[in-house]
C-alpha cells in the first residue's frame, strides 16, 4: 500500500519567471501570474502552504484591455474617514502607476486568504523593460 507524501515548507523550490506585458490583454496576463505565484504548476502543489514562484513583469505600462474599458473601467477605494471614497479611470492609473493595474488584478484571481500577501510580495512588477532581477531568471 502507497502512502501520499505530504509537501513540507523545506522541500519547495522557488524559480523565478519572467513575464513581458507588451500588447498582452491584462486579464489574460493575470491568468498566466496568478498560477505561477500560488505553484499550481509543481508536482507538489497544495492549497495550504506557499508553493509559488517569483514572477518579474516587465512593460506593464504597455498592457491594453479590450473594447472600451480603457475610459470606463473604474478602480475605487476608501480611505476609511467620512468623505474618503475614490475613484480613477484606468487610463488615468496607467498614466499614474500601470503597476498598480496589473498588480489589482493579479490579486482579485489569488484565494482570499493568509497566504495572499506572501504571495503577492513575489510578484515584482515594472513600467518598462528594465529590472534588476537578471541574473537570478532562467532563460
Amino acid at each position: 500500500m502507497k502512502k501520499t507524501k505530504a509537501t513540507k515548507v523545506s522541500e519547495i523550490k522557488r524559480d523565478w519567471h519572467l513575464v513581458d506585458a507588451k500588447d498582452q490583454i491584462l486579464g489574460r496576463l493575470a491568468t498566466q501570474i496568478a498560477p505561477l505565484l500560488m505553484g499550481k504548476n509543481k508536482p507538489y502543489f497544495v492549497h495550504y502552504l506557499d508553493c509559488g514562484d517569483y514572477v518579474v513583469v516587465t512593460n506593464a505600462s504597455q498592457v491594453k484591455v479590450t473594447g472600451r474599458k480603457a475610459a470606463q473601467k473604474m478602480y475605487y477605494r476608501h480611505s476609511g474617514y467620512p468623505g474618503g471614497f475614490r475613484e480613477i479611470s484606468f487610463e488615468k492609473q496607467m498614466e499614474k502607476d500601470p503597476r498598480k493595474v496589473i498588480r489589482h488584478a493579479v490579486k482579485g484571481m489569488l484565494p482570499k486568504n493568509k497566504l495572499q500577501d506572501k504571495r503577492l510580495k513575489r510578484l515584482k512588477i515594472f513600467a518598462d523593460e528594465k529590472q534588476p532581477y537578471q541574473d537570478k531568471i532562467k532563460s
